[in-house]
């Protein structure tokens, strides 16, 4: 099939994050047409009616089902994941079969090695793929990586974020932002920093620390989880000294949660319980949906600082980002803040501005200023101060 005979965008998943980057491609590109599609077609069905665009189609398609991946596929630019981080590696797959330009949220850094290593053939398909385009790995990681370039010589790269309810219950302050398996996820995964110029692994929930924002939020808590730093160590070992990511809540959840997966919540021991077989981890994850979905908006804290060498003189550089839950569109802060900068970057896929070829991480191929630009014209505001 013939490149202009393709329609733009194939959106895969129609959950919170599909449907969000569905309004942004919809609200920032004038002509372009969108697919969005998934196993539950009257799901996709009903996002386009919610959207009531003739611009948007549904179609139905299980991602487990390669071939027709692959044909769906073939009738697009760009096709976008929004599907469990799971699929990621077939998906890459398939896109490359089907010469199609993608792009996912990633997160799981064991799925993006394998990604990476088809670079080769994404070359000879004369496609881009760039995994982990959302908000952390993602967004925090583009802006690191720009904040870097700005100095001569870096010390340290330290990126935090948190999503949040806005007015916080006991006992764990926090509800459910994104997956709940995602969440165990980073709870339960090495976190990969660098130390000492060097790539090491380190335990998630560990190095608990203190960070502040302006009010109402004041005095939170950071710790490391897994996932967050995405390619970046690898990209400056030897360069600089301390890379981190650590996620940001409210005090007094890392050692609430901490000591539940201590005891073994999140372990997949299987138990019977008459005649339905379960892992204790299933059983944690029931539990967690019942005590913390609750219906309080939202917000994410973003913060990046670099620290180094610019002008010949000491300097930090800051970006700070405080988004919150849209009223009028009633749009989570973290939906927008993953969505949104996935978008950005299938846009820059599309409209051929991002021209690399191969298999990449968003960091280190997203022009961090074309990103900011774009977040601004969003209306987010992004502060970047020297301190």
């Amino acid at each position: 099939m013939k490149a202009q005979q393709r329609k733009p965008f194939l959106v895969l998943g129609a959950g919170m994050m599909g449907g969000a980057i569905v309004y942004d491609l919809l609200h920032s590109t004038a002509k372009d047409t969108i697919t969005v599609a998934d196993s539950n077609i009257a799901k996709a069905e009903d996002l386009v009616s919610f959207l009531k665009s003739k611009r948007v189609s549904a179609a139905p398609l299980d991602v487990q089902n390669y071939k027709d991946v692959v044909a769906l596929m073939e009738q697009h630019t760009v096709a976008i994941s929004a599907v469990p981080y799971r699929f990621n590696y077939d998906l890459t797959k398939a896109a490359i079969e089907a010469k199609t330009h993608f792009c996912d949220l990633g997160h799981n850094d064991d799925i993006v090695t394998r990604q990476l290593s088809e670079k080769a053939n994404a070359v000879e398909a004369d496609i881009c793929v760039i995994a982990n385009c959302g908000l952390a790995p993602g967004l925090a990681n583009i802006l690191a990586m720009y904040a870097h370039d700005q100095f001569e010589k870096v010390e340290s790269v330290n990126i935090r974020v948190g999503g949040l309810p806005q007015h916080p219950k006991p006992p764990l302050f926090y509800q459910s932002v994104f997956s709940l398996d995602g969440l165990l996820e980073e709870y339960t995964s090495p976190a990969k920093i660098l130390r000492n110029g060097k790539i090491e692994h380190v335990e998630p929930m560990s190095e608990l620390e203190e960070i502040s924002f302006p009010a109402p939020f004041g005095s939170l808590e950071a710790f490391h989880t897994g996932g967050g730093t995405s390619r970046i160590p690898e990209l400056l070992q030897g360069k600089v000294h301390t890379v981190e990511y650590k996620t940001i809540r409210y005090k007094g959840h890392c050692s609430k949660m901490k000591t539940l997966l201590d005891v073994g919540f999140a372990d997949d021991e299987v138990l019977t319980l008459g005649n339905q077989v379960i892992t204790i981890r299933e059983v944690f994850l029931e539990l967690l949906k019942k005590r913390l979905t609750f219906t309080d908006t939202d917000v994410v804290l973003l913060s990046v600082l670099v620290a180094g060498t610019r002008n010949r003189e000491k300097a930090k550089l800051r970006y700070r980002m405080i988004e919150r839950y849209d009223e009028q569109t009633k749009m989570t802060a973290m939906m927008k803040t993953t969505a949104t900068p996935t978008s950005i970057i299938a846009q820059m896929l599309e409209d051929g501005s991002m021209e690399e070829r191969g298999v990449f991480t968003a960091e280190e191929v997203v022009p961090g200023d074309v990103m900011l630009d774009a977040l601004k014209e969003r209306g987010f505001v992004i502060e970047e101060k020297y301190l």
